[in-house]
């Protein structure tokens, strides 16, 4: 029986690595990782599969042909591909890498998915392409497209695309649009890292706005097996949303964090709310209940004790992504190859 060879792009990043760390453990398949290892494609994440020799891992950009062709050498039957530039505060400020990656990225790997007729392409979508919500209701399959940053509106053209290309060339694609994830080997610039790793340092926990933004919280080990879910039994053409049934406000999990960790709330900050900020996301997971059969299965209250407990337990981790130690171990081991 051949081997099955799946390419897993962005597999350095928080998602991406969990999803790498999940199918090896999971499945039998040979996982390629494509990493361009920007600034939160840490290779430091996967340090204890680097020796699992159904593990291979690359250095490239989805967006350079060349590199997508080496990876193609292989026999990739199946993509997921997490690779983007994820951050609203960095889009803001620096769209045009945006564009870059989460735009051209995504179609030359579609490009080249199609050349090598691929048997399902998986895209790794976000709530955030639907905008921003009120009060009431929650983002459907079918909601509308609304995006209100230049990260989000790349993902929607990236979205966009890949569907026009089951459309036009039948080729098997899905897509997954995910709530906000929390978890281990999160880049602590999110919200629950850096108020967890600034707490455990006693420094200020910055909050925009008035701390009343609402978000739904899935954690990362349940949106991998939704991932994993969608890879396997998903209909070619469809969309699904995966959320946690977790509403916070950013507030909530800040004076949370605190708690847990025996803080006192006098740490919190309030600082310049961003441009654009959506007011509340909600996800409504029942197609991929109904369909696939996936639901979460992390309780957030011990889901997030157990985050915490990670980043306790792993501070030489973050310290080294904040004091910029972790770039430089990258930069010796793969700048040459």
């Amino acid at each position: 029986m051949a081997e099955t060879f799946i390419l897993i792009t962005g597999g350095c990043g928080f998602i991406g690595s969990n999803f790498v760390r999940h199918m090896l453990a999971k499945y039998r398949y040979n996982v390629v990782n494509l990493d361009k290892l920007t600034y939160a494609g840490n290779p430091e994440n996967l340090q204890d599969v680097e020796k699992d020799n159904r593990y291979t891992f690359i250095r490239g950009d989805i967006a350079e042909k060349s590199d997508l062709e080496k990876v193609f050498k292989l026999p990739i039957e199946l993509v997921v591909n997490f690779a983007a530039e994820s951050h609203v505060d960095r889009s803001i400020i620096d769209p045009d890498t945006f564009i870059k990656t989460n735009i051209n990225g995504t179609f030359q790997l579609l490009e080249m998915a199609k050349k090598k007729n691929v048997k399902k392409f998986v895209q790794i979508s976000t709530d955030e392409v639907y905008g921003s919500l009120g009060k009431e209701g929650k983002f459907s399959e079918d909601t509308s497209l609304a995006p209100n940053s230049p990260y989000s509106a790349s993902k929607t053209s990236a979205d966009v695309l890949a569907m026009s290309y089951y459309k036009t060339y039948n080729m098997p694609v899905v897509i997954t649009r995910c709530s906000n994830n929390y978890g281990p080997y999160q880049f602590p610039e999110k919200l629950i890292p850096l108020i967890i790793t600034n707490a455990l340092n006693d420094i200020e926990l910055p909050v925009y706005g008035d701390g009343l933004n609402i978000r739904d919280w899935i954690h990362v080990k349940d949106h991998c097996e939704a991932i994993d879910t969608v890879l396997h039994k998903g209909k070619e053409g469809n969309v699904y949303n995966i959320g946690g049934d977790n509403e916070r406000t950013n507030m909530e999990i800040v004076k949370l964090i605190l708690k847990l960790l025996d803080k006192p709330e006098t740490l919190i900050k309030y600082v310049k709310d961003r441009p654009g900020h959506d007011r509340r996301y909600a996800i409504d997971g029942a197609k991929i209940q109904r369909e696939l059969g996936f639901k979460p299965g992390i309780d957030f209250a011990q889901g997030m004790e157990d985050t915490i407990q990670w980043y306790r337990e792993n501070r030489r981790w973050w310290e080294r992504i904040k004091s910029g130690a972790y770039l430089e171990y990258y930069k010796n081991m793969y700048e040459n190859r």
